[in-house]
């Protein structure tokens, strides 16, 4: 049985295309990430692309249900693959040369890269993939926390288009008779800039505010994310007093209390992290513990936005503590170390052999344990992968079990179509009160 609250959560990934206000849409659950289209006098402008030419398509074409005028600018918020990945389907549509604004910072980990840097490239897509469960059936990948888990995957990261404008910082700017502002925000990365429509009080935000627990370390591997610079946006964008919040990932956000509520809530959580990591640190608690023992507080520990769908508060403590002060935890015994081949050799020795190793990750009711005992006997050659993996599916149903005790749903503040907002969607599943 699946984690009833992250079932729940798939209600964030119906296919949808949102009216914020006339001439602005938001276009959900076609791929990972949303797009934003925003009518101008004779054309249309497009505000990040997805992460796919097949889901380009398909958002293209319920687009041009709307509004047929060519496209004369693509936005991009930041440079995360899947917000930059359907531009040539877009730029299809459009008359003469394309526009395409970013900001000055705008560098991807993930496309446009030197072939002969130095990174641990190939670990890095093998660690996305798992990241994103490329290779799970439907059924075991419920969603992706940021996105539906089922959507086309033709043409994965196959669409981009490199920027033709780099802007320089906040400038006010003419969507072709719709005046927008150009706000450099740091968030989720250096590079984000959000699409503030002051006349609408619509702010397209990109990725510094989704309804998860903020990714603030992204275990496919990521440089650390500045969590200070993060939580200062949020409240930024929350002194914008927005009506209308139109996130790169899920459903929007409508109302001003509301877009209030789930911008200052989720800076507090990020903070939380930064002081409850910091404090613990500073009394020589050790990372594994800090991450073992994090918890928000109840205050916010209640809001449906900050479920651990996508970002994790344990990871965030860790990647904080690693980002501030290093790899190195003040334990001398840390300074020196075995090989995973010798530290699994002397745990060995201590149980009387591999033999009464393998014996104890079977018994053990630690699952926890039952996983790090697999790895001391990965590293001396016994194959345990079935074994490991029926811990971790284990492991995941006494989670989902817990949280299923706890919470038999989630009702969140989910938005119905109505007075501040009007969802028209493919054609069959249009809402009858849209």
């Amino acid at each position: 049985m699946a984690n009833p609250e992250l079932v729940a959560h798939n209600q964030q990934f119906e296919k949808k295309i949102f009216e914020h206000a006339e001439g602005l849409w938001t276009a959900v659950g076609y791929a990972a990430s949303n797009v934003h289209m925003v009518e101008g006098k004779d054309t249309v402008n497009i505000i990040d692309t997805t992460e796919s030419t097949k889901a380009a398509e398909n958002i293209s074409a319920e687009f041009r249900k709307l509004c047929d005028k060519p496209v004369g600018r693509i936005i991009y918020t930041h440079s995360h693959r899947d917000h930059i990945s359907g531009a040539t389907i877009f730029a299809k549509q459009a008359e003469g040369d394309l526009p395409i604004l970013a900001s000055r910072n705008f560098q991807s980990d993930l496309v446009g890269l030197d072939e002969n840097r130095i990174a641990p490239d190939k670990a890095l897509g093998q660690r996305t993939m798992a990241q994103f469960g490329i290779g799970l059936n439907g059924e075991q990948r419920i969603n992706l926390g940021c996105g539906p888990g089922d959507r086309p995957m033709e043409g994965l990261g196959a669409g981009y288009l490199p920027p033709t404008e780099l802007i320089e910082g906040d400038c006010d700017i003419d969507l072709d008779g719709v005046a927008a502002r150009l706000l450099m925000m740091p968030g989720e990365t250096p590079d984000h800039m959000v699409v503030w429509l002051p006349q609408q009080n619509v702010l397209f935000c990109g990725d510094n505010w989704y309804h998860s627990f903020p990714n603030l370390y992204a275990i496919r591997g990521t440089a650390y994310r500045d969590y200070e610079a993060w939580a200062q946006t949020l409240g930024r964008l929350a002194a914008l007093k927005p009506l209308v919040l139109a996130p790169g990932h899920t459903n929007p956000v409508y109302g001003a209390d509301q877009v209030e509520d789930v911008l200052i809530s989720t800076r507090d959580a990020i903070l939380h992290v930064m002081r409850f990591t910091a404090d613990a640190m500073d009394q020589g608690m050790a990372v594994n513990d800090i991450a073992a023992s994090i918890e928000l507080p109840p205050e916010l520990a209640d809001r449906p936005w900050l479920k651990e769908f996508y970002g994790k508060l344990g990871w965030s403590a860790r990647a904080y503590a690693a980002g501030t002060l290093g790899w190195y935890d003040g334990n001398a015994t840390h300074l020196g170390t075995l090989s995973t081949q010798a530290r699994a050799a002397e745990l060995a020795a201590l149980a009387g052999g591999a033999d009464k190793l393998t014996i104890a990750a079977e018994q053990t009711r630690n699952l926890q344990w039952r996983l790090e005992l697999c790895d001391h006997l990965t590293a001396l050659g016994r194959d345990v992968r079935s074994l490991k993996a029926g811990a971790l599916e284990k492991t995941r149903r006494r989670r989902d079990q817990r949280h299923g005790k706890k919470h038999l749903s989630v009702a969140g503040h989910e938005t119905a179509p109505g007075d501040c907002c009007r969802v028209i969607g493919p054609r069959s599943q249009r809402d009858p009160r849209g």
